[in-house]
């Protein structure tokens, strides 16, 4: 198994395949179908014929408390996020997501006038469908499950835990800033192809928008006045269901009766939003795999999956999923949120405690023997500090901490599994 280790550079390798067999989707569908299967049943294969050989289970114990909160926190920052991109969606209203033509975006054009300059090869390059939202997903669950082959410093579920806190972190952020200014799409029949929110205003957006949104004197009146001045006359209403203790949602997600009796449903359909959600998402998740990979691991697979990020922030803007702006913020967004949450993992290495602990204990000993000449002794007492870390490394883990250690090998693969189903598409 030494091919997986850090030093033999095997973690990379396998990354970098797993990119290039789920490529072959796009190039060559038969071979994808036969080498994918192969290729993952290797990895899952391998991966639990080191559960056996790990020893540190009991680090892996002591970060599962972190891992579920910092899951359960994930979970609650994407629920928020959802109302979020539902709100922004209806609020204005189907007809200004038509007819608001799109922001002026410099990288936009730079991307044509360089598709005029450089060889056409390069171009096609620039334009493939490499890498996507769920490869990057998938290259953090390979960092993650690396150290049973000690590519990485354990604890696999510290590092778990730090990438959910800071992707959490980040969505909350992303949904505060999107939410706080509406901007319009790139693509301008988004929401009316995916989504049936009414297609006027919400009253608020009746009120304190619609009079003042593009006659300048309005404008200037209500800056100079400071107060909503204009006779909107009788406000047109909204379907209002019965949703219980949820009614509240009503007037932020403005549902129409075609969509269904639950709330919940209308979240589902919300996914990655229709109008410009400053900052992208997706540049939000490459940034924090990125940054783990190169803090965790390093090496020649670091950059070469810092270049599969640039590529990935051109082919937003290229396909105008997102400005050039929303993709800028999210990378240094990414870099500057993994930098702070640096408390999280690793931790410091326990055996290096441990040893120092003992050196502490004997450190008076040591002392004395040296001024006394006594090499004997100092190798002896170097000795016994030796042996008894290696006592404790070797001791076997109990019966609780191996039911731990297989309920967590079991729950992480089918999180993979589902992982990699549920994202397939991107």
């Amino acid at each position: 198994m030494r091919w997986l280790t850090a030093r033999g550079g095997g973690l990379g390798l396998a990354a970098m395949s797993y990119v290039v067999v789920d490529y072959l989707r796009h190039q060559s569908p038969k071979w994808h179908e036969r080498l994918q299967p192969a290729l993952w049943s290797v990895l899952a294969i391998v991966a639990i014929t080191r559960v056996p050989f790990y020893k540190h289970w009991s680090s892996e114990f002591r970060a599962a408390i972190p891992f579920v909160g910092s899951m359960v926190f994930m979970l609650s920052a994407l629920l928020f996020e959802a109302l979020s991109v539902r709100f922004v969606t209806a609020v204005l209203g189907l007809d200004w997501h038509r007819d608001t033509p799109p922001l002026p975006d410099t990288g936009q054009w730079l991307l044509l006038a360089l598709n005029e300059k450089l060889p056409e090869a390069l171009v096609e390059i620039l334009r493939a469908h490499i890498i996507g939202l769920h490869h990057f997903l998938m290259l953090f669950m390979m960092l993650a499950f690396s150290v049973l082959f000690e590519s990485v410093k354990a604890p696999g579920l510290g590092l778990g835990a730090r990438y959910m806190f800071t992707m959490a972190v980040g969505r909350l952020l992303r949904a505060i800033s999107f939410v706080s200014t509406i901007l319009p799409s790139p693509r301008p029949w988004c929401a009316s192809a995916r989504f049936r929110v009414p297609a006027y205003p919400h009253v608020w957006a009746q009120k304190y928008y619609v009079p003042y949104g593009s006659d300048a004197n309005a404008i200037h009146q209500i800056i100079r006045q400071d107060i909503a001045y204009a006779d909107t006359g009788n406000y047109l209403g909204d379907y209002r269901p019965d949703w219980g203790s949820m009614s509240f949602l009503v007037d932020f997600l403005r549902p129409t009766a075609s969509e269904g009796p639950s709330w919940y449903s209308l979240l589902k359909k919300a996914g990655g939003g229709c109008n410009d959600l400053l900052y992208s998402g997706h540049m939000l998740v490459a940034a924090l795999t990125a940054m783990a990979w190169t803090e965790a691991y390093g090496g020649y697979s670091s950059a070469l999956i810092w270049l599969l990020v640039m590529h990935s922030v051109q082919r937003e803007v290229r396909e105008r999923h997102h400005y050039t702006v929303d993709c800028i913020v999210a990378l240094y967004v990414g870099i500057l949120l993994w930098k702070m949450t640096g408390f999280i993992w690793p931790p410091e290495d326990a055996s290096k405690d441990r040893r120092l602990t003992k050196l502490e204990k004997i450190q008076g000993r040591l002392i004395q023997a040296a001024k006394d000449s006594d090499m004997d002794e100092v190798r002896e007492l170097l000795e016994k500090v030796e042996l008894g870390c290696q006592e404790r490394q070797n001791k076997g883990p109990s019966q609780a901490m191996w039911l731990f250690a297989s309920v967590t090998i079991f729950s992480t693969l089918i999180i993979v599994l589902l992982a990699f189903t549920w994202t397939s598409d991107g």
